[in-house]
C-alpha cells in the first residue's frame, strides 16, 4: 500500500473564461483517481508575471492528498492542462490552464521534467496568499514559514475574488 502524500497544486488561467478553467480544474482535480482534493482556496485574480501584453491571471491553490507518485502526479496535471487545450507558446505567456506542483509532501525533487517545491513559487504573491489561506501554518522545506514568506511578499495587487 503505498504512503498519503499531501500536495499542493497552484492553478492559473487568464484565456478562455479564466473562472471557469479553474472552478471546472478543482473538479477535475477531485476526480482524479488515487486522490483526495482536501480542500481549495478562495479564486484570486494577478497581474501577469513576464509578459504584459496578456490579461489578467485567475489563480488558486489546492490541497490534495495522493498515493500517487511524484511524477506520475505530474503526468495527470499535464493531462488536466492538455483537456483544456494548453498550448505552450512562450515562456509565461497566456494559457487556459497551469496545473504546477507546489509540494509534494516534504520532499525536495530537482529532476529534468520536475522541480519541487516549485521554483518560483517562494516570490509568487498569486501562491503564498492562496496556499497560506489553506494552510496557514505550513512550513516549506527548507523551514521557512508561510507566515515569513507573507511579510516578506505582502498582496500588492493580489485581489482576492
Amino acid at each position: 500500500m503505498s504512503k498519503t502524500i499531501r500536495c499542493y497544486i497552484g492553478l492559473g488561467s487568464n484565456l478562455e473564461n479564466p473562472f471557469q478553467q479553474v472552478t471546472d480544474a478543482f473538479e477535475e482535480l477531485a476526480a482524479l483517481e488515487h486522490c483526495e482534493l482536501i480542500t481549495r482556496s478562495s479564486i484570486y485574480r494577478s497581474d501577469p508575471v513576464g509578459p504584459q501584453d496578456q490579461p489578467d491571471f485567475i489563480n488558486a491553490v489546492a490541497a490534495l492528498d495522493t498515493t500517487l507518485e511524484p511524477h506520475a502526479l505530474l503526468d495527470e496535471l499535464q493531462r488536466l492542462e492538455q483537456q483544456h487545450r494548453r498550448i505552450r507558446e512562450r515562456h509565461w505567456g497566456p494559457r487556459t490552464l497551469d496545473l504546477d506542483l507546489l509540494l509534494y509532501g516534504e520532499q525536495v525533487i530537482d529532476t529534468e521534467r520536475l522541480t519541487v517545491p516549485h521554483a518560483f513559487m517562494c516570490e509568487r504573491t498569486f501562491v503564498l496568499w492562496p496556499l497560506a489561506e489553506i494552510a496557514p501554518e505550513l512550513v516549506l522545506p527548507d523551514r521557512r514559514s508561510l507566515s515569513q514568506l507573507l511579510v516578506a511578499y505582502p498582496m500588492g495587487s493580489l485581489e482576492r475574488l
